[in-house]
This record gives C-alpha cells, structure tokens and sequence, in this order.
C-alpha cells in the first residue's frame, strides 16, 4: 500500500466514523459496535458499490474517479477544504467551485454588528457586498440596490479617483489582483466573467492594471477620505479573509486617539444611543 493509498484509505475511515446515521438522512437503528456510518451506508449514499468502497478503506483497487471522488465528498459531508484534500490523495486537482459564495454565516453577521465602533463590511470573491454594520452605512449604504459591487463603484468614478496618492493606486492595484486571483478560481462563474468584460470597455485605468496580470490576495492600505457628513478621514482598510466561504471582512480602524477615532466613537454613540 503505497503512503497515498494509505492516507487516503485512512481519511475516508475517519471522516465516515464521525458521521452520525441522522446527519445524513439514516435511522440511527440499534446494534451499531462502532462509531459512525458503516461501509455499506457510505457506499449508498455515494451510489458505487460496497466492494469497491471496501477496497478504498483497504488502500487496494484502482485510483477512485473525479466523478467518485465527488460523490464521496457528499456523502461524507466534507467540508471545502477536506474536499479539496480528498482529491489531492487521490492525486486529482479538484474541480472548480462553480461561484462565489452569497451566504453570510450567522457568526460573521454577529461580528459585523457587534463592532459598534468601527465600519465593517462584507463581500464575496466578486466584491459584491452582502452585509454591513450601521456605521459602515456611512460609507456603503448608498450603493445602488441592485448593484452594489464595489469594483465596479471604483472604477466607474475613476475621473475623480486621486491616481497621484501612492495609497490610493495601491489599494486599486491590489483590488485588480484579487479580483484576478478569484477570476481564476471560478472560471465558470458568468457574473464575474461579465464584470471582468464590462470594466475592461468601460475603465482604461482598470485595463491597464488587469493587463499586469497580478495575482495576490489583499493587503492592508491607508485610505484619506474627504467624506461630505464626516469630514476628512484618515483610517486603515484591512482586509480579512474568511476561508470557509472565501468571503472579505473589510473594516476600517482609524489609530487611538486620531480624530477619525474620534469621529467614530461619536458616530457609534449616536447610533447604538
């Protein structure tokens, strides 16, 4: 049994012992000596035989299928990551998830609302944004209903952008970049495709940035904003990567004592007030 074989034979053991019967639709039944789903279930729910299920947790048999290994990964309930690990094992890139993910998890939305203190918000891979806190609104909230993209913002007020701030062109650069990044990772998803097309006719400084062909995850930048009800702002854009749903928590943390600070715990007062 070769080291993949092995390790392979080894995850599927333990992925489908710590699987209860109800979590996947079975009865929980009685006289069960071990932990978990038994083989002949596993192989149900994935539609491929006993036998040959049986040979996978032996480390025996011939290299499961992309179409196998799939099945798998929704039978056993495996989260992205362990999906992706699955079919390294097996020695297959995994295929493509077919798009960002909208969905904001209960815990980011609690997190979002509980910083009182500072803007936050959320978007997917596509920059669309999905959820925002009350102080953020200052800053998002009068983004067009149907559109609320914030690429597309950007770049389509790009005459008014300060190009000549080292701060600003960076946090465009490394906005292009992941966008590039994501363009990359769901090559079947149209409504990114077509962002892609339409800010290439529409933004000569967005086409010049894609034609640099970076790829890189976001960094934080300093962003100087001359706001028509706040006043001139001077705060971090941080962007935090939340794995599970390759989503971005975008807050704004201006320094102690600042008069952005400032700004921002009066504004928090006013609101939760």
């Amino acid at each position: 049994m070769t080291s993949r074989r092995a390790e392979l034979a080894t995850f599927l053991r333990s992925r489908r012992a710590r699987l209860r019967p109800v979590e996947v639709g079975l009865p929980e039944g009685l006289r069960r000596r071990t932990p978990g789903l038994r083989r002949q279930e596993v192989a149900q729910l994935a539609g491929i035989s006993v036998d040959y299920y049986v040979r996978l947790e032996q480390g025996r048999g011939a290299h499961p299928s992309g179409q196998v290994l799939a099945a798998l990964a929704r039978a056993l309930l495996l989260s992205r990551d362990e999906r992706e690990y699955l079919f390294r094992l097996a020695g297959q890139g995994p295929p493509p998830v077919a798009g960002p993910s909208a969905v904001v998890a209960p815990g980011v939305r609690h997190l979002i609302d509980a910083m009182t203190e500072t803007p936050a918000y959320l978007a997917d891979a596509r920059y669309d944004v999905l959820a925002w806190n009350r102080l953020a609104g200052h800053f998002v909230g009068d983004l067009p209903p149907g559109d609320r993209n914030m690429i597309r913002w950007w770049f389509r007020q790009e005459a008014s952008v300060p190009w000549t701030d080292t701060e600003t062109l960076r946090f465009a650069r490394d906005s292009v970049a992941d966008l590039r990044a994501a363009y990359g990772r769901y090559p079947g998803d149209r409504e990114l495709a077509e962002l892609v097309t339409e800010l290439l006719g529409v933004s000569p400084r967005f086409a010049a940035l894609w034609a640099e062909h970076d790829v890189a995850t976001r960094r934080p930048v300093v962003k100087r904003v001359a706001h028509p009800e706040l006043g001139p702002l001077e705060f971090e854009c941080r962007v935090l990567l939340v794995p599970e749903s390759d989503q971005r928590l975008i807050v704004y943390t201006a320094a102690p004592g600042s008069p952005t600070r400032e700004v921002f715990r009066r504004l928090g007062e006013r609101i939760t007030g």
